[in-house]
């Protein structure tokens, strides 16, 4: 019960990263909301909690809106009367060198990720202040830090939020909140088997090459959502402006 009484506010927690990390802290004991553009998987993710005993409530949005940042915050605060952890998970993957990689894209890759981070931070910052505690934890990436082939949107909004999360931390250490970043490798998610597709790799043939690391495997959703929680609770209570890179020593 590493999260018991707390409020936890998860972006892009319809599937994947953001539903297994939404589903472990109500396992910890906080209260989630949760939020996608997909309403039914939101609902059916928010449900599974609730049935399990948990607090859980979906409220669709789009991250790239602030309108829609805005009114998650409020509605959040308004259910369950605080916000203790914001995990900026939400973002998408387009497979693109730049020249083939449109406007369009561009900019959904980083509104998505480092735009969306930037909102929901401006809207649910000011409770936090007001506390005088809080976690805010980024989903960036290992290419946030190494760079990928076709994938220089995607680089360019993973690498931001890395840096985004160090000057945050600065700005609000004082303030009693921490800011980091988690930084998955490759992971049995719905964006990897997408991004199989996108290439025209087979599920099989995309997992084998992306498992070419010391630990021989990719990594599971829970796995990272573990992680999360570390950064999330007090055990990493004097932990701040850091990267936690969960990857299987994939960078190493």
């Amino acid at each position: 019960m590493k999260l018991e009484g707390k409020v936890a506010l998860i972006t892009g927690g319809n599937l994947g990263i953001g539903s297994a990390t939404a589903t472990l802290f109500a396992k910890e004991g906080a209260a989630v909301a949760l939020t996608g553009r997909n309403q039914e998987r939101g609902e059916e993710v928010a449900r599974g909690i609730n049935e399990a005993g948990g607090k859980a409530m979906f409220i669709r949005a789009d991250v790239r809106i602030a309108d829609d940042c805005r009114r998650t915050v409020e509605k959040t605060l308004e259910r369950f009367g605080r916000i203790d952890v914001l995990f900026n998970n939400a973002g998408v993957f387009h497979p693109k060198t730049v020249p083939e990689c449109t406007e369009e894209e561009w900019d959904e890759t980083i509104d998505s990720s480092l735009k969306g981070a930037f909102l929901m931070s401006k809207y649910a910052l000011p409770s936090m202040i007001k506390r005088g505690s809080g976690s805010i934890i980024h989903t960036s990436s290992g290419w946030g830090f190494d760079g990928g082939d076709r994938a220089a949107a995607y680089c360019a909004a993973k690498g931001g939020l890395v840096v985004m999360a160090k000057a945050m931390a600065i700005d609000h250490g004082r303030d009693g909140i921490r800011v980091n970043c988690v930084c998955p490798g490759d992971t049995m998610t719905p964006m990897l088997i997408d991004d199989a597709e996108k290439r025209g790799m087979s599920r099989e043939d995309y997992v084998a090459a992306a498992s070419d690391r010391p630990l021989g495997r990719i990594g599971t959703a829970e796995e990272i959502a573990r992680a999360v929680l570390f950064l999330a609770s007090d055990d990493s209570s004097f932990v701040t402006g850091e990267s936690l890179v969960v990857d299987g020593g994939g960078i190493a």
